[in-house]
């Protein structure tokens, strides 16, 4: 029963917060033209780079050790403080957006507090948050947009980030902070930062690579196609943060993820119908978009497979295998955005993000046959 509940609160946060800021980007893609499109998600990526250079502490280690409780959290905190001060200084100098650095501290403060949050198994708490968050995303976006202008999105997207601001104030309170224990834990925590440094740079390099070689217009359009695969996956995404912290205490949900990859497929089919009968009357501006989006949506089966991989090697410490893993993703990303997107244009990089994924995926695969206690299903 507790384990329905779990699932059940997560499932709600994140189908009707993913919902509500699904509704935000797309209704905000019908106003802005692909350009400025383009342009507002080129720099939501740097902050998603800077976010991924602080956060020493990842989201996924602080779940795993607060699952753990282990003592080592303090200096997790303290050094990932440190970082986003550095990197917040390092961002404003070379882009002089105040915004982006606002952005980069909600960022930062929203993986700490989810992860304590998700490693506590508190999920009413966690649904109480993302929804928050969520919901200022969409009621403080459009707000910014008709009440102070079109460029002053980023600092409704950095006030969505408020909420957490509370509960980061009482995770430091109960802290003592400084640096005890982690010599013990080193390897896995720097493991995992370079994970997810690796996947966060893998998930923004895309944009910063299309802007200057291909243009704004083209990344508005391949950023709205983005937006509809990140939709698509808010179900799997959902079983990974449930089953992560059962995985690190040895509780496996094989059926539950079993059923997960089956309703992917079913998402990418349907993806794949439907497309072209609503894409060009929701978004007549951005007509390059709909065989983008057809090809894009297929993604959803491999990230699901990835996510569940990640999932059961996280909780068993294994992060060399995720840490390759997720390195082959960012040399797949950038070598085939370059050169497919350079030859193929937007159809060129909707296969690189396709194959993006598809390639560690099977690198997992492989590495599961050959690891003891991680066999998938």
């Amino acid at each position: 029963m507790n384990k329905l509940s779990g699932l059940f609160s997560i499932g709600i946060a994140d189908a009707i917060g993913n919902g509500a800021t699904a509704i935000f980007w797309f209704y905000i893609a019908t106003l802005l033209n692909p350009d400025q499109y383009g342009q507002l998600s080129y720099f939501i990526g740097i902050a998603g780079i800077a976010s991924a250079f602080s956060l020493v502490g990842t989201q996924n280690v602080i779940t795993v050790y607060t699952a753990k409780n282990f003592r080592v959290l303090s200096s997790l905190y303290t050094t990932s403080m440190i970082s986003v001060s550095i990197a917040s200084i390092a961002v404003a100098l070379m882009f002089y957006r105040i915004d982006v650095v606002l952005l980069l501290f909600g960022y930062v403060l929203s993986s700490l507090a989810l992860g304590h949050i998700l490693g506590n198994k508190h999920y009413s708490d966690y649904s109480k948050y993302i929804l928050a968050q969520k919901i200022l995303t969409l009621t403080l976006g459009i707000s910014f947009y008709y009440f102070v202008s079109p460029e002053s999105i980023i600092y409704a997207l950095a006030g969505s980030y408020i909420p957490f601001i509370v509960i980061s104030y009482k995770m430091f309170r109960r802290m003592k902070f400084g640096f005890v224990d982690i010599k013990l834990h080193l390897g896995f925590i720097i493991s995992n930062y370079a994970i997810a440094l690796s996947g966060r740079i893998t998930g923004q390099i895309d944009k910063l690579i299309i802007a200057p070689l291909l243009g704004f217009v083209i990344l508005g359009n391949y950023s709205l196609a983005t937006q509809v695969a990140t939709v698509s996956l808010i179900f799997s995404q959902m079983i990974f943060k449930y089953t992560l912290p059962h995985d690190a205490t040895g509780n496996h949900n094989q059926r539950l993820k079993m059923i997960t990859i089956l309703i992917a497929v079913l998402i990418s089919i349907l993806g794949v119908i439907l497309s072209p009968l609503l894409v060009p009357s929701l978004f007549p501006k951005y007509t390059d978009a709909v065989q983008t989006i057809q090809i894009m949506i297929l993604d959803v089966i491999p990230a699901t497979i990835s996510l569940q991989y990640f999932s059961k090697f996280l909780g068993l410490e294994k992060s060399r295998i995720i840490l390759i893993g997720t390195l082959l993703g960012l040399v797949t990303m950038i070598i085939s955005v370059s050169i497919l997107g350079y030859y193929f244009g937007i159809i060129g990089l909707a296969w690189a993000f396709v194959l993006t994924d598809t390639v560690p995926t099977i690198y997992y695969y492989l590495a599961s046959r050959v690891e003891k206690g991680v066999q998938f299903g």
